[in-house]
């Protein structure tokens, strides 16, 4: 499935494995971002990070419930009384307003993902979603792991493959297969459900990457503890100099500059979900981020933690 991808420069060098649940990233140097889709994609720089351990998953409704039920740990989106369901136009509707398919719902939670009358039943290998970032960086906390930093998730979505427009090489179907839960047909009026999943699936539901990863694109978008910002720092690409594991923007340069009395920071939002479309959101590739209020849930975003060495 490389499709002529080129491996990436790695590091192997593993410490004893702290869970089974985890996998080692070996860490190494690789170009992040791409130039050939999003502004905010680029510039394309070298970076290097060091190895770490990643979920092999995004966390799971059944993981979450433990943390919940050992912690009493209660969501923001349940201490606000609601958070953002996806809800299908019937017919064509302007994507300019993103309005005509996001509804804000009372009664939606980790527990309720389509609102009070839904539930999880039957759904504990399914990620947890509506989970704002304070929300996550909770669960985090509580397992002894972190949030991955940007660079750290995009070096881990790559699979191991320099360059590669998706995390299992350049063909967006390989051999005609879907290998991730994206949308099909036109969003967001038009699901033609080819993959097989109308939602969110399990997580192990279509192949793992290169590094054995399940679901580094699609299903749901994923935090990542880097604030955003409108473009990749200029530093990074300075000639002969390659970060190791940077940090990401600054909080006071993530605000929305279309809200500016809104002042919530934003952090970055890695992966795609299943809401991605071709005629929409091409945001199904390692590259791809997006930004969102760290106050923020919705029917379409989870997580996974990292664990580093120490």
């Amino acid at each position: 499935m490389n499709r002529g991808a080129a491996p990436l420069s790695v590091s192997l060098s593993p410490v004893a494995e702290p869970a089974l649940d985890i996998i080692w990233i070996p860490g190494g140097t690789f170009r992040m971002g791409s130039e050939r889709h999003y502004p905010e994609e680029g510039p394309v720089h070298r970076i290097t990070v060091d190895g770490f351990w990643m979920d092999r998953t995004p966390v799971t409704n059944r993981q979450f419930r433990q943390f919940v039920d050992t912690t009493g740990y209660v969501t923001r989106a349940e201490r606000g009384s609601g958070s953002l369901v996806f809800t299908q136009p019937q017919t064509m509707v302007d994507l300019r307003d993103q309005a005509q398919w996001w509804e804000y719902r009372c009664g939606a939670d980790w527990r309720h993902p389509c609102g009070p009358d839904s539930s999880i039943a039957g759904r504990d290998d399914h990620p947890v979603v509506h989970v704002s970032c304070d929300d996550a960086e909770a669960y985090a906390h509580w397992a002894g792991r972190s949030l991955p930093t940007e660079a750290e998730w995009e070096f881990a979505a790559r699979g191991g493959l320099e360059g590669a427009e998706f995390a299992w090489g350049n063909v967006f179907l390989p051999n005609g297969r879907y290998v991730a839960n994206t949308w099909q047909g036109a969003f967001p009026h038009q699901n033609l459900r080819q993959d097989g999943y109308e939602r969110t699936s399990p997580v192990t539901a279509f192949p793992p990457n290169g590094y054995a990863l399940y679901d580094m694109i699609g299903n749901v978008w994923e935090w990542t503890s880097d604030w955003y910002a409108a473009r990749h720092t200029a530093e990074s690409r300075t000639a002969g100099a390659i970060p190791r594991n940077p940090p990401g923007g600054r909080e006071q340069d993530s605000y929305d500059p279309r809200e500016p009395t809104i002042r919530i920071p934003r952090k970055v939002l890695k992966g795609g979900s299943h809401l991605s479309a071709p005629n929409f959101c091409r945001r199904y590739r390692p590259a791809a981020r997006h930004a969102r209020p760290v106050d923020t849930s919705a029917s379409d975003i989870g997580f996974r933690c990292v664990v580093r060495k120490t």
